[in-house]
């Protein structure tokens, strides 16, 4: 692939270099392992939304509770990531994964054994930190050992895996939780954990990148503190209010610091991120699509497994198998190579609009079709399948368009941002469309309780239980063609800037970058 940016002080243009990773012998089985590991990092994403009822009941959380216990994961490992990324890059990429599993282990079996709601988001926030590890190495391991032929199929394949881990996680939740407690959704993470430690440690070549030996101290805690403030200025607006203090300095107080990181690896020699990255159109696009798919399809899975067991009665696992036609279209239709093959026919552009018009069109279909208390679960799985096709098609051409504008000795930083966009737009889709959830509900109807559990229990007759039903069910239509609009709008804007990036041509890459080293 080529990578290129401008270099920071240097107004003249450099030739464009291609940089082209060896191809391992093992790498197919190297993909596997790292696929794996992904794979348990992702179902944590997702699998505790089929928890919520009983969470709800045997540790009595409340909606706050439920957030926080979901989002605590994002927020550290979205502070995390630029960090992460940059010290496997600078430290080795397989010391770090190895890391990652380690302490990722640790953390579910924490969260298994936590015994209130307190605990479990404390064990949900150190799970963030071995997940930061992993979710940066995955892809920069994927971009180091296939060489530019075989990267674009790679990718989809590790992109497979990742819309698998987004969406298998309430099947998986839900089977679990049909035969034991709610503990297991994390101890099930253990053997994983182990296996893919085994695997990685015998198969997984190091790497790292040969230059800026220093570390850049000042730009990790920098980033740490910037994002994480901005992070939990949005996870918190639902419940505190957009307006309240505690919202309002974080929010400030996240953007301030990110800017002061920006200007700070503006300066340095050698920085953990290099802004002149975002001159380039083809990094912006790609960045600007997957922040919105994700803000979209996270909000959308966290609203529609509440949908399932809330307002239509399933059971967990019911809930689960409803929701597995959408990760077998992604499987299916990415294991054919048809993501990569209507890349090459139709370019990254088109691509990627096309895939975020199927993912707007299903989350449409569901809120329209198969929202409501009356609505059917044909107009559901319709829903679910143009959100499946379209998650195969543009996600893996959004991850190669910004691993590609990024040096492949710098693979981790790529991985890092790459991540970071999904874990903050999947927050931001938890928080802005749970928000616009909760003032839709709160218009409708007139509740004091915590929770729709609680809302329904405390009700004075059926009656009063099916108009509370029925106000939430129409909350969740509104949330769902809220996210429907944001991921069309993501597709527009992505595809245009790609287009751009397209037409003008690769800017100049950095001078002095150099292949990177295999230790």
């Amino acid at each position: 692939m080529t990578a290129t940016a401008a270099e920071p002080g240097n107004h003249s243009a450099t030739p464009p270099t291609t940089t082209t990773g060896p191809r391992h012998p093992q790498r197919w089985l190297i993909l596997g392992v790292i696929c794996l590991a992904q794979l348990t990092v992702l179902l944590d994403n997702t699998v505790l939304s089929v928890a919520i009822p009983s969470l709800t009941t045997e540790l009595d959380a409340s909606t706050a509770d439920i957030q926080w216990m979901i989002n605590a994961y994002s927020l550290v490992q979205s502070g995390l990531l630029l960090t992460a990324g940059s010290s496997a890059d600078r430290y080795g990429r397989k010391k770090m994964l190895t890391a990652g599993l380690v302490l990722f282990g640790l953390g579910s079996l924490a969260a298994g054994l936590a015994q209130d709601s307190g605990q479990l988001i404390a064990a949900r926030a150190g799970m963030g930190i071995g997940g930061a590890l992993l979710m940066t190495t995955t892809l920069a391991v994927v971009t180091q050992v296939f060489d530019e032929q075989e990267r674009v199929k790679a990718i989809a394949l590790w992109a497979t895996v990742g819309a698998l881990g987004f969406a298998a996680g309430p099947l998986i939740g839900g089977i679990i939780l049909d035969h034991y407690w709610w503990g297991m959704v994390f101890l099930i993470n253990l053997p994983v954990a182990l296996i893919g430690l085994i695997a990685v440690v015998k198969l997984v070549p190091e790497s790292k990148n040969p230059q800026g030996d220093r570390p850049d101290l000042l730009g990790a805690l920098l980033s740490t503190v910037g994002m994480s403030s901005v992070v939990y200025a949005v996870i918190s607006g639902p419940v505190d209010g957009w307006t309240s203090a505690r919202v309002l300095v974080a929010a400030v107080l996240g953007l301030v610091v990110l800017g002061a990181f920006a200007l700070w690896e503006l300066r340095i020699p050698h920085p953990m991120l290099d802004m002149h990255f975002f001159r380039d159109q083809r990094f912006t696009g790609a960045v600007a699509g997957a922040l919105l798919v994700v803000f979209g399809m996270g909000g959308s899975i966290f609203l529609l497994t509440q949908h399932l067991q809330f307002v239509l009665g399933y059971e967990p696992l019911e809930a689960g198998l409803r929701m597995a036609p959408f990760a077998l279209t992604v499987v299916l239709l990415n294991l054919t190579g048809l993501g990569p093959r209507v890349m090459v026919k139709l370019g990254t552009p088109l691509t990627v609009l096309a895939g975020m018009t199927l993912v707007s069109g299903g989350l449409a279909a569901v809120a329209v079709l198969g929202g409501g208390t009356g609505g059917s679960y044909g107009g559901m799985l319709l829903g679910l399948v143009l959100m499946g096709a379209g998650l195969a098609l543009s996600q893996p051409a959004m991850a190669a368009a910004i691993m590609s504008a990024i040096p492949v000795e710098k693979a981790g930083v790529g991985a890092g941002v790459n991540g970071t966009l999904a874990e903050f737009g999947n927050g931001l889709g938890v928080a802005v469309l749970g928000a616009v959830l909760n003032s839709r509900f709160a218009s409708l109807v007139a509740v004091s309780a915590a929770s729709l559990p609680a809302a329904l229990a405390a009700a004075r007759g059926p009656a009063e239980r099916a108009r509370i039903a029925d106000a939430f069910a129409t909350s969740l239509q509104t949330s769902q063609l809220v996210g429907a609009v944001a991921v069309l709008a993501g597709g527009v804007v992505a595809a245009v800037l790609l287009r751009r990036a397209e037409r003008t041509g690769p800017a100049a890459r950095p001078a002095g970058d150099e292949p990177m080293s295999a230790a």
